[in-house]
């Protein structure tokens, strides 16, 4: 049996650090089998070495966040114990097959779990959600499982190349050296999945097309798993356009964040279009991802939050 106490928590921490009739501290409690108790300004933890010292971690992040932001809520405490233990209280997920043995993929939160679910179980999947909450690189590991599996003959990852803030046209180099940034996210997914080797040979034998939306025009594929990114940056037409791509047997993933739209004010995003539009259509299904579901570095997290805490406090 081993030990750990947190030093000076005030009261008006304990309150929102444990939750509404202790909710926060029963969750950790029973995800890690640890003893938790609170007296005299001081939280103590007791239970196994391994558990103890995640249950210490959790606490001082989670208390951090009521220190800076005055509350937490479920959301908080689901992210910082998949981070810091690899758990949460809604059981283990299953592994995504991909074609490097070595490396295990699994959705980390709820949130990904249902997206994961979402897509093997429908043909069209839009994913809205913010940064680091795993939208294109769980769709990108999908698409190589059903590779793997021979489920589909071959992936397309697209990204329309819409200008954030500087122009094309000023970039160094030819057309392909001016689109690469746009498609280097897709690549960088795909690179942690697949041997280079593997990724050079898929490519050239046109197994695996990572292309600007653009280059979609007049084509039909089927026996494809096609993955849009920052589909927030596509015009109605667009989305269209890509959308009616689906040959027989293809399946398509369609990822963005509709709060970072790129687009020319007085053009409507594609996305929250076809979303709306779509929705009576069966096999055709929404996920929403939250900031509960960033999975980068902690603070991507806090910036995510106050970055939505701004437009409610003009409101």
């Amino acid at each position: 049996m081993t030990e750990s106490t947190i030093l000076s928590v005030e009261p008006d921490v304990v309150l929102p650090l444990f939750g509404a009739q202790d909710q926060h501290l029963k969750r950790i409690r029973e995800t890690l089998s640890v003893d938790i108790t609170h007296r005299d300004g001081k939280i103590r933890v007791a239970g196994d070495e391994d558990a103890v010292a995640q249950a210490t971690e959790i606490l001082e992040q989670l208390k951090s966040l009521v220190e800076r932001r005055g509350s937490i809520g479920v959301d908080d405490v689901t992210q910082t114990l998949a981070l810091v233990s690899g758990k949460d209280s809604t059981g283990p997920r299953e592994r995504i097959d991909i074609l490097q043995a070595a490396r295990e993929i699994r959705p980390r939160t709820p949130g990904q779990a249902a997206y994961v679910d979402a897509i093997r179980k429908n043909e069209l999947v839009f994913a809205i959600g913010p940064a680091g909450t795993g939208k294109t690189y769980l769709a990108v590991a999908l698409a190589v499982e059903a590779l793997k599996r021979e489920l589909v003959r071959k992936i397309v990852l697209v990204r329309p190349a819409v200008e954030a803030g500087e122009s094309l046209g000023y970039l160094p180099g030819d057309l392909q050296a001016k689109i690469n940034p746009y498609l280097r996210p897709l690549l960088d997914a795909l690179n942690e999945m697949i041997d280079y080797d593997q990724i050079k040979r898929l490519t050239e034998n046109d197994v695996i097309e990572v292309i600007p939306l653009a280059y979609m025009r007049g084509r039909t594929l089927n026996e494809a798993f096609i993955i849009l990114d920052e589909a927030q940056n596509t015009t109605v037409a667009q989305m269209k356009m890509f959308l009616t791509r689906m040959g027989r047997d293809s399946r398509i993933v369609v990822a963005g964040d509709v709060t970072q739209v790129d687009l020319p004010a007085n053009s409507r995003s594609g996305l929250n279009d076809a979303i709306k539009r779509l929705k009576a259509i069966e096999s055709v299904t929404t996920v929403r991802l939250s900031r509960a579901d960033i999975i980068r570095h902690r603070l991507v997290q806090e910036i995510v939050h106050a970055y939505d805490e701004e437009p409610k406090k003009r409101r």
